[in-house]
């Protein structure tokens, strides 16, 4: 029995398994991405140190939105923490054996969260209390980071013999992120607020965080559907993009359940309640070709929430298309061109503008916000032919989101419609040429 044929493409399927396993935690958009953890221990106590923790979100397009980030790991011995400024623990634990001064928590698995805006200023330091929000570095690095500090006992008193904490989980705020082990790097230095004197922290290290969309959910968060205005046909999001509607997955827009008080309130564990949709995503990304000029072509993006129970906060576009390394004009969004991995600068982030269209409500009236882009044509790669007007990959808020099958894009019509087209794009061109001199 000739047993190598049969263990081929057995290896074989091992091998393409674990490089898609392993590309799942890789973002090819970007593949520096990580949330790094540093501690810094800033001084010894009779029984253990104080230390700043500082998270530094250094993902480009992917951020933590409410209810925020959770952080956990386990103790290395019996560690407690006596006290925290900026965080708390979730759960305080038995802390039974201890006599008049009892700790902030003696759980050897502590879950951390941080402290909600309008905390009292003892218990803030800075970059904390934004109930667990950080910005994508992308978007905001200022904002791309938080921060609390603890006073941990019954630890080591030295830097040669204190023992790092092991296993972190990050949460932000759902599944998604796996971290690596604590490792020691060199002491942070700091300069004082004039800047004249440098300290540094007597032992720092590091864990590092990489997301998964694959850990994330099961399902894709999100589809993308596509029109163009020389085809009356719109393509939509496939169906059950993001899983199956049945009745225990969606409500219809006369649901009693959305009179329920507090059912628009985000919570960590709250699995959505969506819209009765055939392709059943939170998210929906319409991409609508809308005007041919003479020289630029302008696009419509339209995203909609069909998610009952979320408001998207500081949410992320990323596109990518290769004309657009020659965006002219972005209305209503901020548009920022992505740092290129690639030979080209073909992919963009947008976001939406503070306070005017930086939170993407619920499902409902103001569930969808929109944006128009103009891009200058290049000559020598620019056709509305076989789909080339419709990007190549979109991602929201850091998951790649689900198109439809290539074959199924809008076509152009054929010769007998072609002067109308040619019509219509004279005509556009003018109205653009007025619109600029008015």
């Amino acid at each position: 029995m000739d047993t190598g044929r049969f263990a081929y493409p057995i290896v074989s399927a091992i091998f393409i398994f674990l490089i898609f396993s392993q590309a799942e935690a890789y973002d090819t958009l970007d593949p520096t991405g990580n949330i790094t953890i540093k501690w810094d221990i800033l001084s010894w106590t009779a029984d253990g140190y104080v230390a700043t923790v500082t998270m530094n979100n250094y993902q480009m397009y992917r951020h933590i939105m409410s209810p925020g980030w959770t952080l956990g790991w386990t103790w290395a011995k019996k560690e407690v923490i006596w006290s925290m400024v900026g965080a708390q623990a979730t759960d305080q634990g038995d802390c039974s054996k201890f006599k008049g001064n009892i700790p902030h928590c003696c759980k050897r698995t502590p879950t951390v969260v941080d402290l909600l805006p309008g905390v009292p200023y003892n218990q803030q330091i800075a970059n904390c209390c934004k109930g667990g929000v950080v910005s994508s570095w992308g978007q905001d690095p200022s904002a791309a980071v938080s921060s609390f500090q603890l006073s941990v006992g019954l630890s080591s008193t030295s830097n040669k013999t204190v023992r790092l904490p092991k296993n972190f989980t990050l949460h932000g705020p759902g599944p998604g992120y796996t971290c690596s082990a604590a490792k020691i790097v060199p002491n942070s230095v700091f300069l004082s607020s004039d800047g004249r004197r440098k300290t540094q922290a007597l032992m720092t290290w590091n864990v590092t965080c990489t997301y998964s969309q694959m850990l994330a959910s099961k399902n894709p968060t999100c589809c993308v559907s596509f029109s163009s205005f020389y085809n009356s046909t719109i393509v939509p999001c496939p169906s059950c993009a993001c899983g199956c509607k049945n009745t225990n997955s969606c409500v219809t827009s006369d649901s009693n359940i959305l009179d329920v008080v507090g059912i628009n309130t985000p919570t960590a564990n709250n699995a959505p309640l969506l819209q009765c949709t055939q392709h059943m995503c939170p998210i929906r990304v319409h991409w609508h070709v809308k005007t041919n000029y003479m020289e630029y072509w302008r696009v419509k993006i339209t995203i909609t929430n069909f998610n009952y129970l979320s408001n998207y906060s500081q949410w992320t576009l990323v596109a990518q298309h290769p004309n657009l390394n020659n965006v002219t004009q972005v209305f209503s969004f901020v548009y920022q061109p992505l740092i290129p991995y690639r030979s080209i600068n073909d992919t963009g982030m947008f976001y939406g503008i503070k306070f005017f269209n930086d939170v993407l409500m619920e499902d409902g009236p103001d569930g969808n916000v929109q944006s128009e882009l103009i891009l200058q044509k290049d000559a020598n790669t620019f056709t509305f032919k076989e789909g080339w007007a419709f990007p190549r990959t979109v991602l929201f808020n850091g998951d790649e989101c689900i198109m439809p099958p290539p074959d199924t894009y809008p076509f152009l019509p054929n010769s007998a419609h072609a002067r109308t087209i040619v019509l219509s794009t004279l005509a556009a061109f003018v109205h653009f040429i007025l619109l600029a001199f008015w």
